[in-house]
């Protein structure tokens, strides 16, 4: 197995050889996001999709996307932000997503982790946030917490036509089973390299590789050795490590995978 470090030719080597994708960061989080990015570039990570959480945050992906050819934008209304909607921010959102660099609706779901009082309004907003993709021909990418259940009956009944990912999935493997036949797939960060992720892993584990792709969910959440520290994308090494010791492959047929199953996704 090949323990990493990220300073190491033989690492740089084996990245560059096989590229990875970062499908899920939020760039626009970052005040030094030009040197998160070449740093990201120096590690093997060759593509990132930074994603949108209301609309401020969806435009300035938009605008990062736009200034970087290697950078891609999901657009969308995070759950926890659909109390705070004024207007017509659907049609905000389609304006946002004729950008060639948009490739998904994102980051949108369900989150009853800090407020259940709202379920209405979140689930709302989520099959809106479907139809608009279903519209545009577009992929979702999803947020369930506490809320595995609630997002189940919405998908299976709101059907992305284009496909979808389920971010940091936490949920258990027989919800994983649910949504393989919707044809979703799924991303892992840092949270699988952690000691108390036994369900994580089972997860990973029960999965076929073709429905497993790479984030850092950046700048939270970092991978061990450097957990605790500002998550980039530079440490996603450290995440596909893991996945590939989980999956019992090779970093580098993993590394090929994932990549091959973000491109087909998002089409990029």
């Amino acid at each position: 197995m090949i323990k990493f470090d990220l300073e190491s030719k033989i690492c740089y080597t084996i990245c560059m050889e096989n590229y990875m994708i970062d499908v899920h960061a939020h760039l626009n989080d970052f005040d030094d996001m030009e040197k998160v990015i070449l740093n990201s570039n120096q590690n093997g990570v060759k593509k990132i999709i930074t994603a949108g959480y209301d609309l401020s945050s969806s435009r300035k992906c938009v605008e990062i996307a736009s200034q970087y050819e290697n950078v891609f934008a999901v657009v969308g209304v995070h759950p926890e932000n659909v109390d705070a909607l004024k207007g017509d921010y659907l049609s905000a959102l389609q304006d946002l997503a004729k950008n060639d660099k948009v490739v998904g609706i994102g980051e949108i779901g369900l989150d009853y982790h800090y407020t259940k009082e709202n379920k209405g309004k979140q689930a709302q907003v989520l099959i809106e946030q479907i139809e608009l993709a279903n519209k545009l021909n577009l992929p979702i990418v999803v947020h369930s917490r506490d809320a595995m259940s609630d997002t189940l009956e919405i998908l299976k009944s709101h059907m992305p036509s284009a496909g979808g990912l389920m971010h940091c999935y936490s949920g258990s493997v027989e919800s994983a089973k649910e949504l393989l036949k919707l044809n979703f797939s799924f991303s892992f960060g840092g949270v699988c390299t952690f000691k108390n992720a036994k369900n994580v892993c089972e997860v990973i584990a029960s999965l076929p590789c073709e429905r497993i792709m790479l984030e850092t969910d950046c700048p939270y959440m970092a991978p061990v050795p450097h957990r605790g520290e500002r998550n980039e994308p530079k440490f996603l090494p450290h995440i596909l490590e893991k996945i590939a010791e989980i999956k019992g492959v090779s970093f580098e047929d993993m590394a090929t995978k994932t990549t091959q199953n973000a491109e087909r996704l998002f089409k990029i």
